[in-house]
């Protein structure tokens, strides 16, 4: 697999992981949330195909369409979260766990992360080498995420308190696109 591939396949990747930080990053966060966030999605981006090359098989078929379908279910919940928090003008409780505690941030790592585990299955029945490609996957993934957080983060701040709302709004069509 040659590096444009495997820059073309961590671009694709990663799209997922920019969107739902750019989301994720207009409801407010900190540079620290940014870095923790932003390394935790190039560590499963990593991880994750590796799991799934070694796992492969029989078993990838299935676990890839339901890693993919509970990955757009959480980013589905957690937006209708932020979009409730919005409208009835709660304080983000949720939003705020999720982002400031230490499982909330793997468990959002995993879950934009979990396409990279059936790239892994797809990749392991081809018999390519996969530790290159996935440590490129995870150093475009952790980069995009970084992107979408900090751009997310400055359209927050412009559109105050909309932005919790508006955030909501993107994970919801993200995670439902996804189950599409």
């Amino acid at each position: 697999m040659g590096i444009y591939t495997i820059l073309a396949l961590a671009l694709g990747l990663s799209a997922d992981a920019f969107s739902f930080s750019l989301g994720l990053g207009m409801t407010g966060v900190t540079r620290r949330q940014i870095l923790l966030i932003s390394l935790t999605v190039l560590v499963f981006h990593i991880i994750m195909p590796l799991a799934g090359y070694f796992v492969g098989g029989v078993f990838g078929v299935f676990l890839g369409k339901f890693a993919g379908v509970a990955g757009a279910l959480i980013l589905v919940l957690l937006g209708l979260r932020m979009i409730w928090e919005s409208i009835s003008r709660q304080e983000r409780n949720f939003t705020g766990y999720v982002l400031t505690s230490t499982y909330g941030i793997v468990i959002l790592g995993a879950t934009v992360s979990l396409d990279a585990l059936s790239v892994g299955f797809t990749l392991a029945t081809q018999k390519i080498a996969l530790v290159f490609p996935a440590v490129i996957m995870g150093i475009v993934a952790g980069a995009m995420t970084f992107a979408g957080l900090g751009f997310g983060q400055k359209v927050g701040e412009w559109l105050g308190g909309r932005a919790v709302l508006l955030g909501g709004l993107v994970l919801v069509y993200i995670g439902v696109k996804l189950l599409l």
